[in-house]
């Protein structure tokens, strides 16, 4: 075993151990991160052979420099930047990667440094106060893509994005007939909510999309559908993906645009979700409660704040044969919010030393740690083997493998 340096400063272990369970062996006293870059290489492959349209890896899902350059040399060359701090991240990593500012609401020194040091010429907006913010930012720039963000429903979505950002059916004639006058390319985004569990979702959008360029009678040269494409999680299991990218392309070829418009997406969680698990040591046991070493401060803010339930799996040789009960967690904080409700279930004789892995954690859970009283852990291990879930792997290539079936 040895350690290296990851961009991101924080202690790597490379080791020999190619599965959760020999990891559990060595008995770590911190939570320890698995991280399987091929599955993020097999999620952006999939997105770049499959999607008809170009697709932006959203980095707010995961930040990590390590992720962002397996995207990259996977066929990932745009970016949807949401802060100046992302933009700087990526310009820094990739300097011949495509940067698109999408959060409609910036600050004019961000639009500054984003347009003149980092060659940034793509932003979304959803006002005409940003509209003239842009412009003034970029002192009127004339080879600018700017995308207007329609509401849209996020009724088909585990995650509302529905109520923050984009411009409402009576404000998109006038902003759009802006946006066209001062823009090089004009474009249309939206954001059908995190988790979309049906491809209607897309096609229900687009109609919003058909209706305001017919409103504004202006000619339209990006479609951009967003992100909100879903990952496998328990009771959470969508159809394939390539259904939703039917959807998507037929609803685009309908749509009054320019004959040379392109179409774009916004995947996150889809890109990396699969990217990273959680191994966690179960430090007490409460009837059905389960005390574990991470919790709604570390990698599990969403099992915490909106009930997300991720697929675990029990870590003991040999395996337990006592049937599954519904477990919840709590974390290693001082905080009664620090409750993971799940149900999680797993073998009804788990007890305190034992370890759990925690899957599907690529996608937000590491981007939003803290080290809030104290506990938190950067050991990172490599891992060969296949995640817990994948909507990637073949049929016939999961009989073969260690994925879970849910």
């Amino acid at each position: 075993m040895h350690k290296h340096h990851n961009t991101l400063g924080l202690a790597t272990t490379r080791q020999t151990a190619t599965t959760a369970a020999d990891i559990a062996k060595s008995r770590p006293v911190q939570p320890v991160t698995l991280i399987r870059p091929h599955a993020a290489a097999r999620a952006a492959r999939f997105f770049v052979e499959k999607f008809p349209g170009r697709s932006l890896y959203a980095v707010k899902a995961n930040p990590s420099p390590d992720l962002i350059q397996v995207l990259w040399d996977s066929g990932i060359t745009h970016y949807d930047v949401a802060s100046i701090a992302e933009v700087r991240l990526v310009a820094r990593l990739l300097p011949d990667a495509t940067l698109c500012f999408m959060h409609p609401v910036k600050a004019p020194e961000a639009i500054e440094e984003a347009y003149f040091t980092h060659g940034c010429r793509t932003f979304s907006l959803d006002s005409l106060e940003e509209l003239d913010k842009i412009l003034l930012a970029t002192n009127h720039a004339t080879d600018l893509t700017l995308c207007v963000r329609l509401r849209v429903s996020s009724e088909h979505s585990k995650l509302s994005l529905a109520s923050k950002f984009g411009a409402a059916p009576g404000e998109t004639k006038d902003l759009l007939f802006r946006a066209r006058q001062a823009a090089d390319a004009l474009g249309i985004c939206f954001h059908v909510g995190s988790q979309a569990m049906t491809p209607e979702a897309y096609a229900n959008a687009l109609e919003r999309v058909r209706a305001a360029i017919v409103d504004a009678a202006v000619t339209v040269d990006v479609i951009d559908v967003g992100g909100g494409f879903p990952s496998s999680y328990p009771g959470m299991e969508p159809p394939p993906l390539e259904r939703y990218f039917e959807t998507i392309h037929r609803a685009f070829e309908s749509l009054p645009v320019s004959y040379s418009s392109e179409l774009w997406a916004e995947p996150g969680r889809a890109l990396c979700a699969e990217y990273s698990s959680l191994i966690v040591r179960v430090e007490r046991r409460r009837g059905d409660e389960l005390y574990i070493n991470d919790g709604a401060y570390g990698a599990l803010f969403d099992a915490a704040h909106i009930g997300w339930r991720f697929p675990v799996q029990h870590l003991r040789e040999p395996d337990s044969h006592a049937k599954d009960m519904a477990f919840s967690f709590y974390g290693p904080t001082c905080d009664d919010m620090d409750h993971m409700a799940g149900p999680f279930l797993l073998p009804a004789d788990t007890q305190a030393g034992e370890y759990i892995e925690i899957g599907m954690l690529g996608a937000y859970g590491c981007a939003m740690r803290t080290t809030f009283n104290g506990f938190g852990s950067d050991e990172t291990v490599i891992m060969q083997d296949e995640p817990m879930v994948s909507l990637y792997i073949e049929a016939d290539e999961q009989v073969a493998s260690n994925v879970v079936t849910l």
